[in-house]
């Protein structure tokens, strides 16, 4: 049993004012495996102050300095990373393959951000007049729980990139990875109040970074629910706020595609991070013409899926985060059967010989129609949506139909018509014949997928409010 009850304010590990002790779960065995001591309101309050007080100093040292910050931070997640990867497989049931990317992904994003920051011009010309990137102030960054320490690292990288101090709410339900990832980033040694890192519930602690007056900028990744909610409150006092939110993404498997490349591609996609990923790509769009071959060969590939212990190395898929998060998914799967869509691949109920733990069975429908539950709403799961389509036109229409619009994957044989279909697709992302992922590029979604940009130049810049300076000769720096 293991018992965190610290968090981190002003450069140093204090108790929470909180006293509400939260249960944390193994996911995998529904075992009570540690007890979290959450943070409330007034701690919140602390970390903002302190914050504050930090962000004169900070915000004036130059990039050289902030490069050199990030590259230390790097170093010391680097130097934890097993310690990393145990805890998101313990208190996440990641699979051990997806695990250990999770855990370099943490330490990258900081290295990441010091290469851009290093090409990154703070002052410009415009006509005659200097234009300057002024860091906003407070950073208020709240992380989900489905790749909470790889969150932490990026949203903390680019605010302290641009020059902002930082309180940031990770997931309670990532009490494990957030104490490794403090303990990395207080060893790097950054001045006391820079950044702070306080563990709490989203409507407590969460809402108090969201309507303090000292908080200039908010980054929140999680559902769009609460996206909305993060936006009505931030409004009052106009905080800048870069919301990456929910998905429904497509994977439209255009005419001409390899079915034996586009089928694992599809299920890669799908099924990512168990299913509790944003970008899944849980509508695969089908030609109507290769529906039956497509649904051949997606069967006999999901079969080969092996949902279960996450320590086992043959494992794809591990459990979901929660009770709750199984229960949901489990719902929609029946909603799916009762709205007249057919199972070709798994269904209600934990996966074969596994009598614990919050497991799904790999889920496929077919007879699929976009108006259906399951194809609009985002589960969270590992349940896939198949989508006939007539043409190519019909494809692209079906794919724009959803209120989101964050990620979608193209599959094809003919590069310049997949090109031109991605143009087509309302989508922050769009991948062609891959799921690789570029940090340099922006993300963030269109519609109700969010509103700003992560990662790279633009990442940086969602921190940064443009000053001109009129009447300055514009080569003084």
């Amino acid at each position: 049993m293991q018992i965190i009850d610290r968090i981190y304010i002003d450069g140093a590990f204090v108790t929470p004012h909180g006293n509400e002790l939260f249960d944390h779960f193994n996911p995998a065995t529904e075992q009570v495996i540690g007890r979290v001591r959450l943070a409330d309101a007034e701690d919140a309050r602390h970390a903002i102050a302190a914050a504050k007080r930090a962000f004169p100093a900070f915000s004036r040292t130059d990039k050289h300095e902030r490069i050199d910050m990030l590259k230390r931070m790097h170093a010391a997640v680097v130097a934890k990373e097993n310690a990393l990867f145990e805890a998101i497989v313990e208190e996440y049931g990641a699979p051990v393959s997806r695990a250990r990317w999770m855990a370099q992904h943490a330490s990258n994003v900081l290295l990441e951000a010091a290469k851009v920051l290093e090409g990154y011009a703070f002052v410009r010309e415009a006509g005659s007049a200097k234009v300057v990137m002024q860091p906003l102030g407070v950073a208020g960054l709240i992380t989900p729980w489905n790749s909470n320490a790889g969150f932490i690292c990026g949203k903390l990288a680019a605010a302290l990139a641009a020059g902002c101090t930082a309180v940031i709410k990770p997931s309670e339900m990532s009490a494990l990875q957030t104490r490794v990832v403090t303990e990395a980033l207080h060893e790097a040694g950054l001045p006391a109040g820079v950044f702070n890192i306080v563990t709490g519930r989203g409507e407590t602690v969460g809402a108090e970074i969201s309507a303090h007056a000292d908080v200039a900028k908010l980054s929140f990744t999680g559902s769009t629910i609460v996206g909305k909610t993060i936006l009505r409150t931030a409004a009052d006092t106009l905080k800048r706020v870069t919301l990456e939110l929910g998905g429904k993404s497509p994977m439209i498997v255009l005419d001409d595609a390899d079915f034996d490349q586009a089928v694992p591609l599809a299920l890669d996609a799908g099924f990512m991070n168990s299913g509790q990923a944003c970008i899944a790509g849980t509508r695969i769009l089908v030609p109507h013409a290769r529906l039956a071959e497509f649904e051949r060969k997606i069967a006999s590939a999901v079969a080969q899926v092996q949902a279960g212990d996450p320590r086992d190395p043959r494992t794809s898929i591990g459990p979901m985060v929660s009770r709750k998060q199984w229960e949901r998914v489990q719902r929609y799967i029946r909603i799916g059967i009762d709205e007249g869509a057919r199972l070709i691949a798994g269904g209600e109920g934990r996966p074969d010989e596994i009598g614990a733990g919050w497991f799904v069975r790999p889920t496929v429908f077919s007879d699929v129609t976009n108006d259906m539950t399951i194809a609009r709403e985002e589960i969270f799961g590992p349940v896939l949506s198949i989508i006939a389509y007539r043409d190519t036109e019909d494809a692209i229409a079906i794919a724009n139909d959803t209120p989101y619009g964050l990620q979608a994957y193209v599959a094809s044989s003919d590069a310049a018509r997949a090109n031109a279909v991605a143009s087509c697709i309302e989508a922050g992302r769009v991948l062609v014949n891959t799921l690789a992922h570029e940090p340099a590029a922006p993300f963030g979604g269109f519609k109700q997928s969010g509103i700003g940009r992560e990662y790279g130049t633009f990442g940086i810049e969602a921190f940064l409010e443009p000053k001109a300076l009129i009447g300055v000769r514009v080569n003084e720096r």
